[in-house]
């Protein structure tokens, strides 16, 4: 019995993607189906950076071919390519940056320098090439969970752009590469966005495939700039499950949605806290908040992480979990948001795309 393309389809599509939510036929990812003589053939195509998933899900997928009848041997390849955000409007692209993620909160002091320094780290393992801007002005810190020594400064190429500084393979840029930590930022708003404009468009990033922006808290002046001068391709929005973080995150999803830009999800931090000593798990700061905010509006819960310590510490220490620690659960949770958080950029692309009115030329 001869093997048919659409018996290849139709076993493909048994198989859900667990990043895309969808199967690779229906996902679009299928790029090439070869039959010859009972061997199968198949080359996908993955919009996001999936280093550490790929050959799993090709090994998967071969085994479900080898079921088909007729089949005797199957080989799934899966490639990985990031294609470059379309700005809309009069906003120009950065240069040598495909796509720039925002990582947002409402408010201070709920984790979002360490979600975005982990977030950065994750699709540099998944094979992406990543650069991290600290945009949080008046408190950077992404030197310092970068283990960036405190006096270092930037090289300036041509008398016109700072080179990024290299860290655990991120191409790094913040002001506190241009200040000492003892000089506090006493801007007034339309300097401080001046400022930010600089940072993102006097950088030479060179090539990369996402550009990771820790914004600062909040959402007044500088966010708004920010958003709307920088073709941001979406948002994550970092909240704890508190009630008064949560009223701060709905601003946040609130104020991307105003200016048009995706909200690819919501991370929730100090989701539980278990005990070093007896192993209690206890929600000191309420329960099932960031779920509740995602169901809300429409978006997928990215990561719930505990309290813990050695986030904290590893940070600190310069050696954000991912690097310190690849291995244990919660860097196994940032890979898994990290690949989420591209997926759901290659969607978001996907629904503009399709919103875009045919343009039709006439000779009339």
């Amino acid at each position: 019995m001869s093997v048919t393309r659409e018996a290849v389809e139709t076993a493909l599509r048994q198989y859900l993607d667990p990043h895309l939510n969808q199967d690779p036929v229906s996902a679009g990812c299928v790029r090439d189906i070869a039959i010859q003589d009972g061997q199968v053939s198949v080359r996908l195509e993955l919009g996001y950076a999936a280093g550490l998933f790929k050959d799993g899900w090709a090994q998967l997928l071969e085994a479900g071919l080898k079921r088909l009848d007729g089949v005797s041997e199957a080989r799934v390849q899966v490639d990985c390519t990031i294609a470059p955000h379309q700005a809309l409007g009069q906003v120009q692209g950065l240069h040598g940056v495909k796509n720039v993620i925002a990582v947002a909160s409402g408010k201070g002091g709920v984790g979002k320098s360490t979600t975005a320094a982990n977030l950065a780290l994750a699709l540099v393992r998944e094979g992406a090439r990543v650069g991290m801007l600290d945009a949080d002005i008046y408190g950077p810190s992404q030197g310092i969970m970068f283990g960036i020594p405190e006096g270092t400064r930037p090289q300036v190429r041509d008398q016109k752009a700072f080179v990024p500084l290299q860290a655990h393979g991120v191409q790094l840029m913040s002001m506190a590469f241009l200040t000492d930590d003892n000089t506090p930022m006493v801007w007034r708003g339309p300097v401080v966005s001046g400022a930010l404009l600089q940072l993102a468009t006097q950088t030479d990033w060179e090539d990369l495939d996402y550009l990771v922006v820790d914004m600062p808290p909040g959402t007044g002046d500088i966010q708004l700039t920010l958003a709307q001068k920088v073709p941001v391709a979406g948002a994550v929005i970092v909240t704890t499950p508190q009630d008064l973080a949560l009223l701060d995150a709905r601003k946040g999803v609130e104020m991307f949605r105003k200016v048009n830009i995706p909200v690819l999800g919501v991370v929730e931090n100090m989701a539980v806290h278990i005990c070093s000593n007896c192993g209690h798990a206890e929600h000191l700061f309420g329960e099932g908040g960031g779920e509740k905010l995602a169901a809300q509006y429409g978006v997928d819960l990215l990561a719930s992480l505990p309290l813990s310590m050695d986030i904290r510490s590893q940070a600190d220490a310069g050696r954000p979990t991912v690097i310190a620690d690849p291995d244990s659960p919660v860097a196994l949770i940032y890979q898994q948001m990290a690949r989420t958080v591209g997926a759901r950029l290659v969607q978001s692309r996907q629904i503009v795309a399709q919103s875009m009115p045919p343009i039709v030329i006439t000779e009339d």
